[in-house]
């Protein structure tokens, strides 16, 4: 039998984790024998079945060679083994306590760094190829699962039933449930993962940017916000202005949506209304109607924007109730139809506004009623039907025949079935006291048409001759004087209108004009487009917007000329550049450009 000694040398960090986890040569070598007699079952750990073979090692007192194989570091092998049995302290001599010392330092230090969480060199040894401590944790990890295709009992039904690789384990273990029970716990075995969506890459988007200049809210604007939040108390301000009346109702209409009953507390507690306007009104309904037909006799203008609700007969008897009634704007309406009209024009017959703007039943036949009003009516909006070619071009040129000559705005936009056959017979023959014509959306229109139509409507020449006064009487050759220059014009998405249109429409209301809008001229030159700024000296408001030649001299030249301006619109404008000028107090929309 070989003689032991007890001298130790220094350990390594690795055999120091080891030996502190219960893991030795001892152990690592009884276990690989265990492994090699049968498969071990999953289940507790097994610490304390280490530790009696550990003792049991222990009294045999010494280590084989196939033991030595599984060991980290061959030089710790010593300092793993225990001692034979218990003897008598030696002293130590100098060199033996300077290396235990040593030795207590190294390993302090390596459990300094096992709280810090430094486990880099324990995972870099993970990641090296499998050696005997690697293959133990994966021998102790195998699972449990018996194979597919052998029988089971299950654990909640003891029914046996058929291993397959969606058997799914007992919560709580032990056993295994069949597919029936693992559903009816909530668990699907056989449902697929959920495929992560992938994002959408943002879309590629265009820069806009809009030149307008930011300013510190008016002290104005700041008052009305402060009276606004503070409503109940405004009577103790008196009079506040028109104008600033407005805005304040504005402020208030975007926090408030009032319902029937409002509507109808509002007509009680003010009998002496005159002039009425609501903003989105859909809940408005018959009801309301009604109220205001007893509760409103001295109403003489109304402007509705949404009153779905209201059916034809309520407006009936609110026209009924109303013969005093001078305006009556309303937009967007499907319940209006022609017998509302006829009880419009029948009992109003001093009616000046008239707004029938988006009806859902408009038709030729509403028209006829409308005859009536001639001589009085000086506004006049019929635009954006429900069905945009719904009006015909001949029931138009015929109303206008009736109510033109008394007309200072019309509305015909998006009525596609007109052409130029009613700027030479409904315009031309009737108009004499235009000064605002919309005809926005009108594919029928021409450029040959359009600028034929404003070359022989003389309005400037007759204007001067009646020291800018238009008039009705038909002067000594007993013909009617034309009309005079317009100041709004809207002819956009004229899509075949272009150059001489634009020249033609310049020389006859060029001097007058605040208002221009030409958006869509796609054709347009360049040189058309800088009379813009040459032939407007009044202008306030223009859109060029998708006229293809508009550049920088354009804008240039607009923004020179025109002193008044105060808003240029150029959307799909291709050839302004970041150097597109620019003017104080001058809104300008629409440039398109990836910085400034």
């Amino acid at each position: 039998m070989s003689r032991r000694n007890n001298v130790r040398g220094p350990t390594s960090a690795l055999t120091e984790f080891l030996r502190e986890s219960g893991i030795t040569p001892t152990t690592i070598a009884r276990r690989a024998r265990t492994r090699q007699v049968a498969q071990p079952v999953a289940g507790p750990s097994n610490a304390a079945e280490a530790q009696d073979e550990e003792g049991n090692d222990d009294a045999a007192g010494e280590v084989n060679e196939e033991e030595r194989e599984y060991a980290s570091d061959h030089l710790d092998d010593s300092e793993e083994e225990p001692a034979p049995a218990p003897a008598k302290k030696r002293k130590m001599t100098k060199a033996q306590e300077t290396k235990a010392k040593a030795a207590a330092k190294v390993k302090a230090k390596a459990k300094g760094k096992g709280k810090k969480g430094d486990d880099d060199d324990f995972e870099d040894d993970e990641d090296d190829e499998e050696d005997a401590y690697t293959a133990l944790s994966k021998m102790w990890k195998d699972s449990s699962k018996p194979p597919v295709g052998s029988f089971e009992p299950c654990a909640r039904c003891s029914k046996q039933f058929t291993v397959t690789k969606y058997t799914m384990a007992a919560n709580p273990p032990p056993g295994f449930l069949c597919h029936t029970c693992a559903k009816a716990s909530g668990n699907d075995p056989f449902k697929k993962p959920a495929v992560p969506r992938k994002k959408k890459a943002p879309a590629d988007k265009r820069t806009v940017i809009h030149f307008e200049e930011k300013r510190l809210p008016s002290l104005a604007n700041l008052c009305i916000q402060v009276i606004s939040r503070h409503i109940d108390d405004v009577e103790a301000l008196g009079d506040i202005g028109l104008l600033n009346l407005d805005e304040i109702a504005k402020a208030i209409a975007r926090n408030r949506n009032l319902t029937s009953p409002a509507l109808c507390t509002l007509a009680s507690l003010n009998p002496n209304l005159t002039t009425l306007r609501l903003d989105f009104c859909g809940r408005m309904d018959d009801g309301v109607v009604e109220a205001w037909s007893t509760s409103l006799p001295h109403l003489k203008r109304v402007e509705l924007l949404g009153p779905f609700l209201v059916r034809a007969p309520a407006w009936r008897r609110f026209f009924e109730t109303h013969p005093t009634l001078e305006g009556f704007l309303m937009t967007q309406s499907p319940r209006f139809d022609t017998e509302c009209a006829q009880a419009l024009a029948d009992n109003c017959p001093h009616l000046i506004e008239l707004r029938l703007k988006e009806i859902g039943k408009m038709e030729d036949a509403l028209l006829e009623p409308l005859k009536k009003l001639g001589g009085r009516l000086t506004y006049l909006d019929l635009s954006y039907p429900g069905i945009p070619d719904v009006l015909s071009e001949e029931a138009l040129i015929d109303l206008m025949s009736c109510v033109c000559g008394t007309l200072t705005h019309l509305n015909l936009s998006n009525n596609t079935r007109l052409t130029d056959g009613f700027l030479f017979q409904g315009l031309k023959p009737h108009a004499r006291q235009l000064s605002c014509l919309l005809l926005a959306n009108i594919p029928g229109f021409t450029d040959a048409g359009v600028a034929e139509f404003f070359d022989t409507w003389v309005g400037a020449a007759a204007a001067s001759a009646t020291g800018g006064i238009s008039t009705t009487m038909p002067d000594e050759s007993g013909d009617c004087l034309p009309n005079p220059p317009l100041s709004h014009i809207d002819l956009s998405r004229g899509h075949e209108l272009g150059s001489k249109a634009l020249h033609a429409l310049l020389k006859h209301s060029g001097e007058s004009v605040t208002e221009l809008y030409i958006n869509g001229w796609k054709a347009t030159s360049e040189e058309a487009l800088k009379e813009i700024g040459e032939l407007c000296p009044n202008l306030r408001k223009v859109d060029i917007g998708w006229c293809r030649e508009v550049d920088n001299w354009v804008v240039q030249g607009i923004m020179e000329k025109c002193e008044k301006v105060e808003e240029v619109k150029v959307w799909g404008c291709q050839r302004l550049t970041e150097a597109c000028p620019r003017k104080r107090h001058v809104k300008l929309y629409g440039v398109e450009t990836h910085s400034i």
